[in-house]
């Protein structure tokens, strides 16, 4: 597996985290200037964006729940899926430490997603439901060989946008563990962190399981 393969995984990476916690950081810095509707749609956008960009080079992962839903249904070898997610921790915690260098104040934790209104485990339950639905999405769209793979970016970076627009205010909806972690390394943040850790990666798991042997066609089974 060439460096061109990780540099993709990195460059999605740090463009997610950037442009999805610099959205959050513009909104609270200027009050009204985006909005949830305009932070979901750039975080649904840039997802979409990243997809076409990179997935003829990787895939197009750039999650390490996803990365890890694929290793548990053997769609990807466990060394590769070691690299993967270093590269996408590198590509987070860049972004974040950009982000620090462009806002020194550190608005708005820079843009680290922050549990309101729920406990830890409302939280887990928030950010593991809805990556669930994102691999399923997933899954459905890029992996089942059945479906119309043109369409993958779309559906893919539309219920990202959802998905904000829903659990935006309870949890920030990261459904990415890197999304929480390089802003969280940069502004030392680290409330309740592992809700962006372990929601995501079980219900990716999760998801990844139903899709494979309860929808997937036996033929493209791969567990």
């Amino acid at each position: 597996m060439s460096l061109r393969v990780y540099s993709a995984e990195f460059m999605a990476s740090f463009a997610l985290v950037f442009m999805g916690a610099g959205s959050v950081i513009i909104n609270a810095k200027y009050p009204g200037t985006l909005g949830l509707i305009g932070v979901a749609f750039a975080y649904g956008i840039i997802i979409m964006s990243m997809i076409y960009a990179i997935a003829h080079i990787s895939g197009a992962q750039f999650n390490p729940a996803v990365t890890l839903a694929y290793l548990i249904t053997k769609k990807i070898a466990w060394q590769q899926a070691i690299y993967y997610i270093i590269a996408q921790v590198l590509g987070s915690v860049a972004a974040g430490f950009l982000l620090l260098g462009i806002f020194p104040t550190k608005d708005a934790m820079l843009g680290t997603p922050a549990l309101t209104g729920v406990n830890f485990f409302g939280g887990f339950l928030v950010e593991a439901i809805l990556t669930f639905l994102l691999v399923f999405i997933i899954f459905a769209v890029a992996i089942d060989t059945t479906t119309l793979k043109e369409a993958a970016g779309i559906a893919i970076g539309f219920y990202a946008t959802a998905a904000v627009l829903v659990g935006g205010n309870i949890t920030g909806a990261a459904l990415n563990p890197i999304r929480a972690f390089g802003p969280a390394l940069a502004s030392w943040t680290w409330a309740n962190h592992l809700v962006y850790w372990l929601g995501p990666i079980m219900g990716a798991i999760a998801a990844a399981l139903v899709y494979e042997y309860f929808f997937l066609d036996r033929r493209q089974r791969t567990i």
